[in-house]
């Protein structure tokens, strides 16, 4: 039985799981989903999360919620290569382990310098410099601890062992998201850069095609706010 997907490829962890469906070989249906036009708002897609978020996997009449938990579940129940969500129960808590610490970490300081840096002024029309000072020096410092402990100062191909899981996806799918707030996290990274190129190898064709409407409005807007940021810049069209 296919699996439906929806998703809004605009979010990070919509991207992941979309990604991991491609990548294992998961037998899937994506349904695209957007926010912004009120999708997750219907009566419809609140029966399959209260919380009208993105992403939710469908699988009969079984709904899930939570892209960590949607990866364990189709893991276990879609026959996958054992790398990306190892069995045996020491290499699988290493994965966990990362998946846990992600949530306040690559996931929450990725975002939050997004949302400072290009969200919240091109919906506001504000702002805020030293809001997005103050979430550059968090993502900053936490894309040290990624390389000095996850990749081991460059020693680890991978956050776990030597293949690459479903902690990689989302790693470099949150990695993803400040290029469309014109920042690079490979600059000046020898470490994350090389990690990020291999990781994305592997995955592709499907990273780049999942990751395709990221890349257009990385390119179409290269972290400007027109009108906003820089002051008087009208290169891009809202």
């Amino acid at each position: 039985m296919s699996v439906k997907v929806f998703a809004d490829l605009m979010s990070q962890p919509a991207r992941a799981v979309v990604i991991f469906c491609r990548a294992a070989g998961i037998p899937h249906e994506h349904v695209n989903v957007r926010i912004t036009a009120g999708d997750t708002k219907t009566e419809e897609y609140a029966k399959m999360n209260p919380f009208m978020k993105v992403p939710v996997i469908k699988d009969g009449d079984f709904a899930l919620t939570e892209s960590v938990a949607m990866f364990r579940y189709l893991a276990r129940e879609k026959g996958v290569a054992d790398h990306w969500y190892p069995n045996d129960s020491k290499a699988q808590a290493r994965v966990d382990e990362y998946l846990e610490w992600q949530h306040l970490n690559t996931r929450m300081m990725c975002a939050g310098y997004f949302l400072q840096r290009w969200l919240i002024p091109m919906t506001t029309r504000k702002f805020d410099e030293k809001k997005v000072a103050g979430a550059k020096k968090s993502m900053e410092a936490c894309l040290d601890d990624f390389e000095r402990v996850w990749l081991g100062g460059g020693k680890n191909n991978y956050v776990v062992g030597d293949k690459i899981s479903v902690a990689d996806i989302l790693a470099a799918c949150e990695m993803e998201q400040p290029s469309m707030a014109g920042y690079d996290v490979t600059q000046g990274r020898e470490v994350l850069g090389e990690y990020l190129r291999r990781v994305k190898g592997e995955l592709n064709p499907h990273y780049d095609e999942v990751s395709d409407v990221v890349y257009k409005m990385r390119d179409k807007f290269g972290g400007t706010v027109p009108g906003v940021y820089p002051l008087g810049d009208s290169k891009a069209k809202l």
